[in-house]
């Protein structure tokens, strides 16, 4: 097994997305294989804007707990927990307070982005602000040494990486690890609508437990060529949605290309590629949906999974904090009159 730590992790507020298999989902099945890995179900980081609403996220950890064993992320080879259920995280978080400014925090691009999207404008709630250090606590709590994500959170990495160099140059010790981030291949994909992020939020997304049915439809609404009015005109590629999916889960590149030429000279129709879109996501999705189906019928052992790596990954959680704790000197002992 290849030296180095992996931390990666989705918010339970929905089931997944191709989005996010596409985005690292495919990235730690690949993982799992060469590197220890785990996989957190973030409900902590879920409830910053949706504090109003625990039960969505407690019923979506079952949720995305099924997705992640649904596509092959195997709890033999990746322990999966759930982030409530480490405490450390969380006094690592209150710690990591200290070597950070309010300002950085309000710099960072990926947050400024999120604060935007959801309007907070100054009614941004402190839990929403310090998700920087509440996710560089995530990494550093099992001592991450890469994390798999998308490039909007490249900002995120380098804010934790701030916190470990601060904390150890600090303290003289060599306690916490920086973490590298993995982009995988298809760092983004695009929404149903064409715009740059697929997101349940924005209503543009394809789930992986989506019925046949369903991506379907979906795939007939998908932004293609606003000016391919007619079959004969030519169209473009660029920008296309359909031919951005049929680029990442078509297996058939020699075809794909055919189609791709045929289609800005004109005399291809859109329905054609979508249907033949919906083909090839609906043999993709096939084998997870099954798997999926399958699982349903046994929640009990897709939450003791999850509970078992929760009690895994706190007893790894405390060996760092009993690290951090002494370097820090909050390492008291009955006995100790120092």
């Amino acid at each position: 097994m290849a030296q180095g730590i992996v931390l990666t992790g989705d918010r339970p507020t929905g089931p997944l997305h191709l989005g996010h298999y596409v985005g690292s989902l495919a990235n730690r099945v690949e993982l799992q294989n060469s590197y220890k890995q785990y996989v957190m179900i973030a409900d902590v980081q879920a409830l910053t804007d949706n504090f109003d609403n625990p039960q969505k996220v407690r019923d979506n950890v079952l949720q995305v707990g099924l997705d992640y064993l649904a596509v092959g992320i195997d709890p033999h080879k990746t322990t999966i927990f759930i982030q409530s259920m480490i405490p450390q995280i969380a006094e690592l978080a209150i710690f990591y307070l200290n070597f950070v400014t309010i300002n950085r925090l309000k710099r960072n691009p990926t947050i400024k982005a999120e604060i935007a999207q959801k309007g907070y404008g100054e009614n941004v709630t402190a839990g929403f602000l310090i998700y920087p250090v509440h996710q560089a606590a995530d990494i550093t709590v099992v001592k991450g040494a890469i994390v798999p994500i998308g490039e909007d959170q490249l900002p995120m990495i380098e804010q934790a990486n701030e916190i470990v160099r601060t904390f150890n140059r600090t303290y003289g010790v060599d306690v916490l690890v920086e973490a590298k981030p993995l982009i995988s291949e298809v760092p983004r994909l695009p929404g149903l609508d064409g715009k740059a992020k697929m997101s349940k939020s924005l209503g543009n997304a394809i789930f992986l437990c989506d019925p046949a049915d369903v991506v379907s439809k979906k795939v007939m609404t998908m932004y293609t060529d606003p000016d391919h009015i007619r079959v004969s005109d030519p169209g473009k590629v660029e920008g296309n949605v359909v031919f951005s999916y049929l680029d990442i889960f078509d297996t058939n590149k020699d075809e794909v290309k055919e189609l791709k030429a045929h289609y800005r000279r004109g005399g291809l129709g859109d329905v054609v590629i979508k249907k033949r879109l919906i083909d090839v996501l609906n043999a993709f999705l096939d084998p997870i949906r099954t798997r999926r189906a399958a699982l349903e019928k046994d929640p009990d052992y897709v939450m003791a999974t999850l509970l078992a790596g929760s009690q895994q990954t706190r007893e790894v959680a405390e060996q760092t904090m009993r690290e951090v704790r002494a370097a820090m000197r909050l390492d008291y002992d009955v006995r100790d009159k120092r």
